[in-house]
């Protein structure tokens, strides 16, 4: 270690992101991107971006961006923050939020960049046990907290946690902030972001990266409350004050406006799903039932990691993760094309 280094940054283990490999011709299911590209509307919108205006800056608040969110959700302008990704908005989320006496609980299996945030902002944690079916149990979280957060569907298991049991964890855990993080829920869930007016402790995060297909332009949101969004501005001004550069703010914009296509993709990926889960079911794998753009499964009796290293032998790329032990033999698969998925299916049948 370098004696430079500081005793926070000494402590960190950071996470860890998918594997972005550079080898061509690969079948790449392991990093959650959507298989089809951004809308029409977007692209357009990038192009006429390019011009003499890039010499100024991006407007720091974002507002058409924000306006856009504002009106698709019944919400105003003031309950809406935008940030680069949706890992910066959780970022400020966790310094700005749920830094408190108490600790934060989240499940022991879930989106792994949630410990790197407590480790990074000096945040006491506890790691909320999923239950024997890979679950959410609402009432394992009906406890003193200084925040909770977890994904709804949840990674990488792809469970989803009903709307109603979310509303009773509101409804019970009033003292606290209580984060739903959405990355996936327009792959099979309803979004608890029509509570935010009735639950002033409901703050709701979003990507553009998945159901919008622009993982590469870095935007992501959160909604809420007007007072829960003015935490996130404090911190936001005080580290970086323009975010979203004007390709970002325009493309998302864009995005945003065109649901009809949003919603043709979505429909896309689960049909693909639906049809991926049943042919791996018929080759003996369990898979969790999921509401996300990605499955999770193993074959009983049969090392995960192996056939992880065997789909890369056949230059299918999958998601493996050795820790925690209860996972270890799972694959978390990312929903690709019809093709790709079926390349996957003819690869696994060779394989078991």
């Amino acid at each position: 270690m370098s004696r430079y280094w500081s005793k926070v940054v000494q402590g960190l283990t950071p996470y860890m992101p998918g594997e972005q490999p550079k080898l061509p011709n690969l079948v790449k299911l392991n990093t959650n991107e959507n298989p089809y590209g951004p809308s029409r509307q977007v692209l357009d919108a990038l192009r006429a971006e390019v011009g003499d205006t890039l010499r100024l800056y991006p407007d720091p608040g974002s507002d058409q961006l924000r306006a856009a969110i504002a009106k698709r959700y019944g919400l105003t302008p003031p309950q809406v923050f935008v940030g680069n990704g949706s890992d910066e908005v959780l970022a400020h989320v966790f310094l700005g939020l749920l830094k408190h006496a108490r600790p934060v609980l989240f499940p022991d299996i879930t989106y792994s960049f949630y410990p790197v945030y407590c480790g990074l902002y000096e945040i006491g944690f506890e790691q909320v046990p999923l239950n024997a079916n890979f679950e959410i149990d609402i009432n394992d979280y009906l406890r003193p907290n200084g925040g909770i957060i977890f994904p709804n569907p949840n990674a990488p298991t792809g469970r989803l946690v009903p709307l109603a049991e979310i509303e009773r964890l509101l409804k019970a855990n009033t003292e606290s902030v209580v984060v739903i993080d959405e990355a996936y829920v327009d792959f099979g869930g309803t979004s608890c972001v029509y509570l935010i007016n009735q639950y002033p402790q409901l703050l709701v995060t979003h990507t553009l990266s998945k159901s919008h297909a622009l993982a590469g332009l870095r935007v992501g949101y959160a909604t809420g409350q007007a007072p829960l969004i003015e935490a996130l501005n404090r911190v936001k001004d005080s580290f970086n004050s323009y975010p979203l550069d004007r390709f970002a703010q325009a493309g998302a914009t864009a995005a945003i406006g065109d649901d009809a296509y949003c919603a043709a993709m979505c429909g896309k990926v689960v049909a693909t799903r639906t049809a991926l889960v049943a042919e791996m079911q018929a080759l003996g794998f369990e898979v969790l039932p999921s509401a996300a753009n990605f499955i999770f499964a193993r074959l009983p009796g049969r090392d995960g990691a192996e056939i992880a290293a065997k789909l890369r032998e056949r230059s299918i790329i999958v998601r493996h993760f050795s820790k925690p032990a209860r996972i270890a033999d799972f694959m978390r698969i990312t929903v690709g094309t019809d093709e790709q998925c079926a390349g996957l299916v003819d690869a696994l049948r060779k394989i078991v």
